[in-house]
């Protein structure tokens, strides 16, 4: 009976060591590991060059004869053999308005043709170029973007969890090698949670869904993890977003969550972060449905969250010795039947705020508003040294028409004189994440405030923001005044300097993967 029972507990041991190493694959860093290598080695399978002007001389010869008998050779990714080994080149033609992106294109189409041609294990030659400052760590994130595979296929295809088995690549800086896939590493894995959370389709990143995936990714106790999942607690102390989630709270795996995740430095903080992300895992429109074909890709609508969770994957992987971070995850679905929202409702908010509704489709600046007074009640309470405060949203059609793949800064007055808006955008154009600074003006306040009698704010027109003149501006507005943010600005005992961040044009469109939008930035300006 003894031996029965140690080779049942040694059978069990087994089980959990196979569920511990498939949970791996799902949750913790899915991507290839990234290894220190060179041209001499025998580790790799295929070579990717990345070529600006500098050809390395392996293949000089060949790239010099094959310019002169095809002339679009340097106009597009090439595949051949030298000295025995499959080659895939891939040219950079760069010219003034080129940027740093350029790198990580280049390696990504040549990381993708490599993989296509059947080569798991390949070395990334790093060009290095005194023009661009991150060009070489955006060589390895466009391979790494290349490798990338759904958490969902993941978990449901687990064989096929990695495209590649390992990123070897050989730069002439050996010295700084060690360092680089360092920051890469970091970088990487929180990109990787934005892509994983933002691309979920709405069963399988649900809000209930996206707690468990947070509290599994989450786990060395440097983030405190706070979920507020209670649904009568949200409407009370959340009314915006309560109202949004009011179509959901019944049906259990639609519910609402609020995550909350706070680092605490080990140092006496000298700057604090606050962090709010839109997370409407499906957005119908609600009431006012989306008609017309416009509905699909609204899986998407929860990306600003999936960005707020992956700079806290960055910051846990960083540790800043003196910079306090507090995030939170608006998670709700907008759904539509007979307990959603509708148009006219006034609804009272965190602040105290009398809001009509005018169009359930923004719900958005509904789902974070109350939030942001949360954060805003802290900061004052508390005392926190120069604060930080961001919301950060796929909210409107309008900043895609207005500034297409790229960000929307919008700052209030305080972060304006303190030039947060030209500091965050130079932090993305240097790493590779660029943004477009968008002024708030006095008719964006003008606009949301109410001509009624008995209400304050009205939530929004009756028209898409795409027809909305203003329409990317005016939100941050309301998140101003709704939250009661105006009572923290330039002229007050206490400024809070606030930016709104609308990502709808560069946070990535199915059925490409999520971009990790504006994770980059914030690290650049933040950690680094």
């Amino acid at each position: 009976m003894g031996q029965k029972l140690i080779f049942y507990f040694d059978y069990y041991l087994i089980a959990l060591e196979i569920l511990d190493k498939i949970n791996s694959i799902i949750y913790n860093f899915s991507f290839p590991n990234i290894k220190a290598s060179e041209l001499s080695s025998e580790d790799y399978d295929c070579l990717v060059i990345v070529q600006d002007k500098q050809i390395p001389a392996a293949i000089s010869d060949y790239v010099a004869d094959s310019v002169k008998i095809d002339k679009g050779f340097s106009s597009d990714v090439q595949c051949f053999k030298v000295d025995n080994k499959f080659t895939v080149y891939s040219p950079l033609n760069l010219d003034d308005y080129s940027d740093v992106r350029d790198y990580f294109r280049a390696a990504k189409k040549g990381v993708e043709r490599a993989m296509k041609a059947g080569y798991r294990n390949p070395l990334l030659l790093i060009p290095s170029t005194p023009k661009f400052k991150y060009s070489e760590l955006n060589v390895i994130l466009g391979a790494l973007a290349a490798s990338y595979v759904p958490a969902q296929y993941r978990e449901q295809v687990p064989e096929k969890a990695f495209r590649l088995d390992a990123i070897n690549v050989a730069w002439s800086q050996k010295d700084q090698l060690a360092q680089l896939i360092d920051t890469v590493n970091w970088m990487y894995s929180g990109l990787q949670i934005a892509k994983d959370i933002g691309g979920g389709d709405p069963e399988f990143m649900a809000p209930p869904k996206v707690q468990k995936y947070i509290e599994r990714e989450f786990t060395s106790g440097v983030i405190k993890i706070e979920v507020i999942s209670d649904q009568d607690r949200l409407e009370k102390e959340f009314p915006l977003f309560g109202a949004v989630n009011r179509a959901s709270r019944k049906i259990e795996r639609h519910q609402g969550r609020i995550i909350f995740m706070e680092y605490v430095p080990p140092k006496k903080s000298r700057r604090t972060l606050m962090l709010i992300g839109k997370g409407v895992t499906y957005d119908t429109g609600g009431a006012d449905i989306k008609a017309g074909g416009v509905m699909a890709g609204m899986s998407r609508d929860k990306c600003g969250a999936a960005a707020v969770a992956g700079f806290m994957k960055c910051v846990e992987l960083k540790r800043p010795e003196d910079v306090h971070v507090i995030a939170a995850l608006c998670m709700v679905r907008n759904n539509v039947g007979e307990e959603c929202y509708v148009a006219d409702e006034i609804i009272t908010s965190r602040a105290g705020v009398r809001v009509r509704v005018g169009n359930t489709d923004a719900e958005g600046r509904m789902a974070m508003a109350d939030v942001l007074c949360l954060m805003k009640e802290r900061a004052v309470k508390e005392n926190l040294p120069d604060c930080f405060l961001y919301t950060i949203a796929t909210l409107t059609g309008h900043a895609c028409l207005a500034l297409g793949d790229y960000t929307g800064v919008v700052d209030n007055k305080v972060a304006e004189n303190a030039s947060h808006a030209t500091d965050f955008c130079k932090a993305g154009e240097q790493i590779g994440d660029p943004s477009a600074i968008s002024p708030l003006r006095r008719e964006d306040f003008d606009f949301h405030k109410s001509k009624g009698y008995g209400e304050d704010l009205l939530q929004c027109n009756n028209l898409p923001s795409s027809r909305t003149p203003r329409g990317h501006q005016t939100p941050a507005a309301f998140l101003i005044m709704a939250s009661g943010l105006d009572q923290n600005d330039a002229s007050s005992t206490r400024p809070l300097k606030y930016t709104h961040l609308d990502i709808a044009g560069s946070s990535g469109d199915v059925p490409n993967p999520p971009t990790g939008t504006p994770i980059l930035s914030l690290a650049q300006l933040h950690l680094m």
